[in-house]
């Protein structure tokens, strides 16, 4: 069901001229995009899921070459980058079919899709907002 397998997301950051490298990063902290130096930073600890979700979250604040958590424009980067990533990681017919599956199931829903929660709360709150569906 993976919409983007490791090794395509590895191939994109390849062909947009990024470094990937894995390091042990705080707790609370599951990667981060380094414009100035092209880089992306993926904790060593991240399993598949998360590391398939943070390596997609993060190439997409590198294509919008994104200034950073801490800057003016920071929460409004990072509600668009959660946005993009759920859907590029969650196709409609998938969630359907998965939603159906696992009658709402989250934690079932999500190991399906490949996906974080987190990941699946975004798309669901795009549903959401959509006016596709209520919560």
């Amino acid at each position: 069901m993976d919409n983007k397998t490791i090794a395509e997301l590895h191939r994109n950051a390849e062909s947009m001229g990024l470094s990937v490298m894995s390091r042990d990063l705080p707790r609370d902290i599951c990667g981060l995009y380094d414009d100035r130096h092209k880089l992306i930073l993926l904790a060593d600890w991240l399993n598949q899921r998360q590391r398939r979700c943070t390596l997609c979250h993060e190439l997409i604040h590198a294509k919008h070459h994104d200034p950073g958590c801490g800057s003016q424009y920071g929460l409004k980067c990072e509600r668009r980058c959660r946005r993009e990533t759920a859907l590029a990681l969650i196709s409609p017919v998938d969630y359907g079919m998965v939603e159906q599956i696992y009658e709402g199931n989250t934690w079932m829903m999500a190991v399906e899709l490949g996906v974080t929660i987190q990941v699946l709360s975004d798309y669901r709150q795009l549903l959401y907002d959509s006016g596709v569906c209520v919560q």
